[in-house]
């Protein structure tokens, strides 16, 4: 979500919030962005919010463009490997 922009943290709880099979909180996400903040792949930058504290907003870094498509590129050969077992299985079992 973050590759198609800058996203308070809260939207992107909401929004996971809304996948269905995908259960999401702020004791989830926030401990994870922060973690991604840490390893270099996320930055965040706080600004004033007109209906309350300042809020942190988060977008990739270039770090994290480079390991998102690292985790396309092995999410794919995940994916398949998965298929081939379960197709194999089906016609095995």
């Amino acid at each position: 979500m973050l590759e198609r922009g800058e996203r308070y943290g809260f939207d992107l709880v909401r929004e996971l919030g809304e996948v269905g099979g995908m259960a999401t909180s702020e004791g989830t996400i926030y401990p994870m962005l922060a973690r991604l903040r840490r390893d270099g792949v996320v930055q965040s930058t706080w600004r004033e919010s007109p209906s309350g504290p300042p809020r942190r907003y988060y977008r990739l870094s270039p770090a994290g463009r480079r390991a998102l498509e690292e985790f396309r590129e092995e999410w794919v050969r995940f994916r398949d490997g998965v298929d081939r077992v379960v197709h194999k299985e089906g016609r095995d079992g």
